[in-house]
């Protein structure tokens, strides 16, 4: 009974509800999901004109949601999860009818292809062990009050089945593990189905339509039919078949006129064999584009007016979303790929090789997941959930990437690998590898960022960081002259803020202190021992174990001779060449990178084994050095014999044990361990050793390197810190050891506010081997450098300021002279 527009708006729907209402109750399919066209149906009487269950799923179209009611759904205390094997994946959907009965609260399908898909990319691999022989699955969850509810509800539907036809093969758990792994499995499919070794590129297309349920078998059967009669048989189907809904992902060529002509002839045909069965063109993702333009077949055109006139009624100007659903645009057109991409080809520094070569491959491995738009667990993406800005997720760098490449002419980025928008968006990412891994595609936005910087600077003065940070080595070595003068200097009143502005660093840093002894000259003068039973190993003293904690590789040589290792280092000072990655400076990487592989080759051709300390560095010779060098040899070789601690500890010396831990551990994972070497080895290990270990679901720690450090970056990086870490830190029990193997993890912990010092795993398993542990502050039992005192900084501060004195005076003399 209002009036003004809203009125306005409530009469022309029902006028819509009035003239239309017969022909939706006829056309409107009766199936569990139905998300094609607008949801005119809810303006029935029978369904009491609610308006706002109408405008659900309207995709922008009609209105803004401001505010919005929903209604919840109980949590179920206790769950069983049934995974039943068939013959093929129609056969698993012909059971569908006979499980719903028993009122499943998940009932989700996977075809052999998926598994198989997930075998090539090495996902889940415990979890697909689980599986009964298939080659088509049902997962069939129940839920009840307590476990013997559930477990009573799945032996109910698994005496129905053994009393029908279907006879599936049977796997039940109902214990929080198992069906956590398994589910694991099921969501992984469309990340698993994108980007297949070996296999055409596959795409959205077709990936949602729903029938009835009880149809579905039959449906599933043409389809697959159809897909073989267009040359699209490795498209795989999975989804929510207690709900008749299929998803896939088809092999289209989209690339090519021909491809793309094929590509709407299937889209055709895939429209009418769903009207056929009853069903709807989407069951979730709604129509967007490219569904639009298939509604009359499903609605006719009458209905296709009513829909019209739907969105006029909100819009009437068409400003909202305009070519979506209604008046749509012709679904091959506005293709993100299509006959006329044709992307900038750039010569790159990294080479690409699971790419094809090519970088713009490599930005287009997005597909959209949004699995980086997670507000916690596992790694990625630290700044999206700090920032929760879409700009600042993976997935909204990489479509600035795609967008930057300009592969159709009229992109928004326009001035390519010069542009400031894309430098913004990467500015907050952290380089932290998270996505590496824990993306369904394996997005890998460090090596992105690393990439566009080296462009995007070319020429041209960089970030003061870039040379404070990114030359960390150079400045290191020359430190190490006289490390006690340069800490001392570092922390005087006055020259430390100067410092830090000239070299861009935050100024809410402490500087890290320079060690009074390399680990390299330290070795050096001790000279190598043990007995060498277990053979000779390499020990990389990476820029953080030499100059800063050179405990660290101490207690590495300690133990590995302990272990029954020799122990010896390179003849010379090397570097991996990771800061120079991070900043971008590729050029240079490249150089450092390939001097070291020279000074190694002898012992990498000799197969000795390299062990690395610190993550990141490790990371370098198991990834960025191979992506960098694809086709060198000696590179591909150094990236297969370089060995963590753990890893050469558990592989190499299974027998040896140290004395018992026995301690609790804080564990924070470092990011580039997680995203390239993993971390089960190390887990084992340290149970094994007696460790009671508590691994952080933290995420990045937050300081990533020159992150942290980085003028403008001192928030965000401490938001990342105090998300998970540095609480649990603070809440550790005084007994507990602290252990993160990574420089940068350290120093968050340690300039966090937490009171605690975090260990490497090479000092504790050291400590222990030297007698045992403190009972309090365990990290008691490593050595670190102490900030150098009041008189140490205030005879720098007198010194610096003496030597410009007598400068100033000597350059009056000498104006004086020449004049």
């Amino acid at each position: 009974r209002a009036g003004g527009r809203r009125g306005e708006i409530y009469r022309q729907l029902r006028d819509i509800a009035e003239r239309y209402g017969e022909e939706i109750r006829r056309r409107y399919p009766d199936i569990p999901r139905r998300v094609s066209g607008f949801n005119l149906d809810s303006l029935l009487a029978e369904k009491h004109f609610h308006v706002a269950q109408a405008l659900v799923g309207s995709e922008a179209t009609c209105v803004t949601v401001l505010r919005a009611e929903l209604i919840l759904v109980p949590v179920v205390q206790a769950r069983s999860v049934v995974v039943l094997g068939f013959d093929d994946i129609a056969k698993a959907a012909d059971a569908v009818p006979a499980i719903l009965p028993h009122e499943p609260i998940a009932l989700e399908g996977m075809d052999h292809r998926i598994i198989d898909f997930q075998q090539r990319k090495h996902l889940h691999p415990e979890a697909l062990k689980l599986l009964p022989e298939g080659p088509g699955y049902l997962l069939v969850q129940f839920g009840g009050e307590t476990r013997e509810d559930a477990d009573r509800q799945a032996r109910g539907m698994l005496a129905t089945l053994e009393e029908s036809e279907h006879g599936p093969r049977v796997s039940l758990f109902d214990d929080e593990e198992h069906e956590e792994q398994l589910w694991q499995v099921r969501e992984s499919g469309l990340g698993a189905t994108a980007r297949v070794p070996g296999m055409n590129d596959t795409w959205p297309g077709w990936e949602d339509a729903a029938v009835a349920p009880e149809r579905l078998g039959d449906y599933l059967r043409d389809l697959l039919q159809l897909y073989d009669e267009f040359g699209y048989g490795e498209a795989s189907v999975y989804g929510h078949f207690g709900h008749g809904c299929v998803h896939s992902r088809i092999p289209f060529d989209l690339q090519s006129a021909a491809g793309v002509a094929t590509y709407r002839r299937f889209l055709e045909r895939a429209a009418d064999l769903v009207v056929s069965y009853g069903g709807s063109f989407s069951g979730e993702h709604g129509d967007g584009q490219q569904r639009g333009e298939l509604l009359p077949k499903m609605f006719g055109d009458e209905l296709v007016r009513a829909m019209e006139e739907f969105k006029a009624a909100f819009d009437p100007e068409d400003r909202m979303n305009p070519g979506k659903v209604v008046a749509p645009y012709r679904l091959d057109e506005n293709l993100r790929l299509g006959a006329s991409w044709s992307p900038e080809d750039v010569e790159t520094y990294f080479k690409y090789p699971h790419d094809e070569g090519s970088f713009s491959r490599a930005v287009t491995r997005c597909v959209g997941v949004g699995k980086c738009r997670r507000e916690g667990g596992g790694v990625m993406c630290p700044s999206y959930m700090v920032t929760r800005e879409e700009e600042h997720s993976t997935r909204g760098r990489a479509r600035l990437l795609f967008e930057m490449l300009d592969g159709h002419g009229d992109s928004p980025v326009s001035d390519g690998w010069r542009s400031t928008a894309v430098r913004d968006a990467l500015d907050l990412c952290l380089a932290c590898k998270g996505c590496k891994t824990d993306c369904p595609v394996n997005v890998d936005m460090a090596t992105y960022k690393a990439e566009f910087l080296a462009h995007h600077y070319a020429g041209r003065l960089r970030p003061a960081a870039h040379y404070s940070m990114g030359w960390l080595p150079v400045w290191a070595r020359l430190a190490a002259l006289a490390p006690r003068a340069v800490n001392a200097l570092a922390a005087a009143p006055g020259l430390t803020d100067v410092a830090k502005a000239l070299g861009g660093v935050a100024r809410e840093r402490e500087v890290p202190l320079f060690a009074g002894e390399r680990f390299t000259d330290w070795y050096r003068r001790r000279g190598p021992r043990g007995s060498g039973e277990r053979g000779e190993l390499l020990l990389w003293p990476d820029t953080f174990s030499d100059n800063f904690h050179p405990a660290v590789a101490r207690s590495a040589v300690e133990v590995l001779e302990a272990a029954g290792f020799r122990v010896r280092i390179p003849d010379q000072t090397l570097c991996c060449g990771l800061t120079w990655i991070s900043t971008g400076q590729l050029a240079t990487a490249r150089r450092v990178l390939r001097r070291t592989v020279d000074a190694l080759r002898d012992d990498i051709r000799a197969g000795v084994t390299v062990v690395g300390l610190e993550p990141s560095c490790t990371a370098v010779f198991r990834a960025d050095a191979p992506e960098l060098f694809p086709h060198d040899e000696d590179v591909l070789r150094l990236r297969d014999q370089t060995r963590t601690l753990a890893e050469v500890l558990s592989e190499r010396a299974g027998d040896w044990r140290p004395p018992p831990v026995d301690r609790h551990a804080v564990i924070q994972t470092h990011c580039h361990q997680h995203a390239v070497m993993g971390f089960d080895t190390d887990l084992a290990l340290m149970r094994a050793y007696g460790v009671d270990p508590e691994v952080l679901d933290s995420g990045c720690c937050g300081l990533a390197g020159n992150f942290g450090f980085e003028d403008g970056h001192y928030e965000v990086s401490q938001a990342c810190g105090e998300r998970a870490l540095l609480p649990a830190v603070r809440e550790a029990q005084r007994s507990s050891v602290i252990l993160a193997d990574g420089f940068s993890c350290r120093t968050q912990i340690e300039q966090g506010d937490t009171g605690r010092q975090a260990m490497h795993l090479a000092e504790l398993l050291a400590a222990t081997v030297r007698g045992g542990l403190p009972a309090e502050t365990p990290e008691q039992a490593v050595t670190r450098t102490s900030p150098p005192g009041r008189v140490a900084r205030l005879a720098a501060l007198g010194g610096v300021t003496a030597a410009a004195l007598c400068a100033a005076g000597l350059a009056a003399v000498i104006g004086r002279a020449r004049r």
